[in-house]
C-alpha cells in the first residue's frame, strides 16, 4: 500500500495540488488532506487505491520497499 509521503511526493512530480488530485481520483479535500497528513492506513483500501490509480495514470511510477526506502518516479514518455 503506498503511503502519505509517497503521495505528497508523486504529486510534487506531476505538480499537483492537493486539489488537483482531488479532481482527479472523487474523494473529498478532507479525505485527501487527512490521507497525507494521518498517513493512509487510516483511510479505506478503495480511498487508497482510488489515488494511487489516478496518480498512475498520470504517469507516476510507485516503488515499493526494496531496503532502500519507498518511493516514487515519473515513468518515461511513450514514444508515439
Amino acid at each position: 500500500m503506498i503511503d502519505a509521503e509517497q503521495i505528497r511526493a508523486a504529486r510534487a512530480l506531476l505538480g499537483w495540488s492537493q486539489n488537483d488530485l482531488v479532481e482527479r481520483c472523487g474523494l473529498s479535500f478532507t479525505t485527501i488532506k487527512r490521507m497525507e497528513s494521518i498517513g493512509t492506513g487510516r483511510s479505506s483500501a478503495d480511498n487508497v487505491m482510488a489515488v494511487q490509480k489516478a496518480l498512475e495514470e498520470a504517469g507516476v511510477t510507485f516503488i515499493p520497499e526494496n531496503g532502500g526506502g519507498a518511493g516514487v518516479r515519473l515513468a518515461k514518455p511513450k514514444n508515439k
